[in-house]
């Protein structure tokens, strides 16, 4: 017997129902086709009739904010009138002014054709901290813009830790970058004297200043540089080095605040922050103030030890009215004589 006998499967036929049946399935599968292309096109057509709208997923398209229309830029008249508004400093006023007539009549002369004699607008300021230098040359670098000297006319400050880097060839592109954040403007360097400690030859301060002196040449027309600090060390500051005496020829001494500015100083930080003086508080700040100004030491604060005060005195208002139920707008709003006498105690 054969263990594997050939099959001869091309002998099988398919019977008849077979075939019927795979040609209602071909049958079928057609209409379903149909149906489905049929499906397709409805969905364009119903696609292209609905108004298209965005996603809740997708991103919103951007609006178009209106501009804003730019902030006019202060005037002469106002910028002088800010500065007429510090308290005291008649002497730093009145050279102010001077300054500004002027360049204002050096600008007129060259746009008339007129020679005009080279001048430095760089400036040294001397004083004690709190004395307003910071303001003044805020102000003085708007009214520069005003007149036309300098093109931006904003205020950069920095000191020995925005110029100075502590690795060797870092501290020239240090201080390149802090003058050109400050190009069209002015370059506020404060206790500029730490850039040249005593006997420290070595220090990279040295660089920053030679750094500081090119740019300064090469940028001469639209930039201006202030040093700041104490009297005596900012005079060291400008003999260490034969460039800051050629550049730096305009000095602006600002005077301590008496105990009158002090005590004025003080009134005007209690209007700016709404907070009235009860009876006898004003001669209570008055006493207070004037003690402060006769004690002063080397370290004196002038403006910014009134600043501490007055922060000083409306802690204890605080502490005073907590501990009132309910406390009225005038009990919020007054500051007494004990709180000035707490503080200053």
């Amino acid at each position: 017997m054969d263990k594997n006998p050939k099959k001869d499967f091309g002998a099988l036929k398919p019977s008849k129902n077979y075939l019927d049946s795979l040609s209602g399935f071909a049958n079928l599968l057609g209409t379903i086709e149909q149906a489905e292309k049929a499906a397709r096109e409805l969905d364009r057509e119903i696609d292209a009739a609905t108004p298209k709208t965005q996603s809740a997923s997708a991103a919103p398209a951007p609006v178009a904010e209106p501009d804003k229309p730019a902030e006019p830029e202060p005037t002469v008249e106002e910028l002088l009138a800010q500065l007429d508004a510090l308290v005291g400093l008649k002497t730093i006023k009145d050279s102010v002014r001077s300054l500004i007539n002027l360049v204002k009549v050096r600008k007129l002369r060259a746009d008339a054709g007129l020679p005009v004699p080279p001048m430095s607008l760089h400036m040294v300021f001397t004083g004690n901290p709190g004395t307003g230098k910071t303001t003044v040359a805020r102000i003085l670098s708007g009214l520069f813009r005003a007149i036309g000297v300098l093109s931006k006319g904003h205020l950069v400050e920095t000191d020995r830790g925005g110029l100075v880097a502590g690795y060797v060839g870092q501290t020239a592109i240090k201080t390149a970058e802090a003058v050109k954040s400050a190009l069209g403007g002015i370059l506020f360097i404060d206790e500029a004297y730490a850039l040249t400690p005593p006997d420290a030859q070595n220090d990279f301060g040295r660089e920053a200043v030679e750094t500081l002196l090119k740019l300064m040449e090469d940028n001469r027309d639209d930039l201006v540089v202030i040093v700041a600090g104490y009297d005596e060390l900012m005079g060291n500051f400008i003999g260490s080095n034969p460039g800051l005496e050629s550049r730096f020829n305009r000095y602006f001494q600002f005077p301590d605040y008496d105990a009158e500015e002090l005590l004025e100083i003080f009134e005007g930080l209690c209007r700016k922050h709404e907070y009235a003086l009860a009876d006898g508080a004003r001669e209570s700040a008055k006493t207070l103030l004037d003690t402060v100004y006769l004690l002063r030491g080397d370290n004196f604060g002038n403006a910014r030890d009134v600043r501490n005060l007055f922060e000083d005195i409306i802690a204890v208002h605080a502490d005073r009215v907590s501990a009132v139920e309910s406390p009225t707008r005038e009990e919020l709003a007054t500051v007494i004589a004990e709180d000035i006498e707490k503080a200053g105690g």
